[in-house]
């Protein structure tokens, strides 16, 4: 849709998601979100749309900075092993990531959760895989805040087996190795430019309680990419190992 012909955002981002059309080299300047509460707005209105919740991404730029989240729809989660059909992402933009799973729930209320309050929650630690893919035609095209309405660049998200200690992890410590097709291509100790995941979780738990849904219990929250993200082509096998945590791998179809 040429960027001349303004309309809503999140009817955008559906009628790509929908393939009703093309994705979108740009969109008109009064379509962008002018703040993260704008870009956080439209994830609620496509989100409408998309099915239940029954997880999180949320990242930090560094250590020290905000973090920012989108919620992941039941449609777009995946088991190790399964195979991701070809017609849920366009792009493919792997990236192995450490993630959580909720026990409890994290309810909306007043009173903000603590960090005691969140690590009480947490039932496991999980290896995990993200597909970053996106509504616009070139992933990192646009402004950071059209692709933070855009889910996130949010794809697909793969989950491996979870692991009851999760406090004997050192995820800023953590050796991390992803494999594409068989061949290694990324190896090395740590890699989160958010640093300590743990902040992020205490971080989102009160960005959820405060947009309306919390943090439901059996919710998956991945954190981050240890690995960069590296584009592959559709019939790939993907594999990301954490020696404290264990393996996932998938088939994208």
């Amino acid at each position: 849709m040429p960027p001349s012909a303004p309309t809503s955002l999140a009817d955008l981002f559906l009628a790509v998601r929908q393939r009703k059309t093309d994705p979108l080299a740009s969109v008109h300047e009064a379509l962008t979100p002018r703040t993260l509460a704008d870009a956080y707005a439209v994830q609620d209105a496509v989100g409408l749309h998309l099915g239940p919740i029954r997880g999180w991404k949320v990242g930090a730029e560094t250590p020290q900075s905000e973090p920012f989240a989108a919620p992941i729809h039941a449609a777009t989660i995946f088991e190790d092993g399964d195979t991701v059909p070809a017609y849920v992402c366009r792009h493919l933009g792997v990236e192995a990531e450490i993630g959580y799973r909720f026990a409890k729930a994290l309810p909306p209320r007043a009173a903000e959760w603590t960090a005691d309050e969140v690590m009480a929650a947490i039932g496991s630690i999980h290896p995990m895989i993200e597909i970053v893919d996106t509504r616009f035609e070139k992933p990192g095209s646009q402004h950071k805040l059209l692709h933070t309405a855009d889910h996130q660049s949010h794809g697909a998200l793969i989950a491996g087996p979870g692991l009851a200690d999760w406090r004997g992890v050192n995820p800023t410590g953590e050796p991390v190795s992803l494999t594409i097709n068989g061949r290694t291509v990324v190896e090395h100790v740590g890699g989160n430019s958010a640093g300590d995941p743990l902040r992020l979780l205490v971080w989102l738990a009160n960005h959820a309680a405060r947009r309306g849904p919390g943090i439901e219990a059996g919710c998956l929250v991945t954190t981050g990419s240890t690995t960069g993200t590296m584009f592959v082509v559709h019939d790939t096998d993907v594999r990301a190992s954490f020696p404290s945590i264990g393996t996932v791998h998938a088939h994208l179809a």
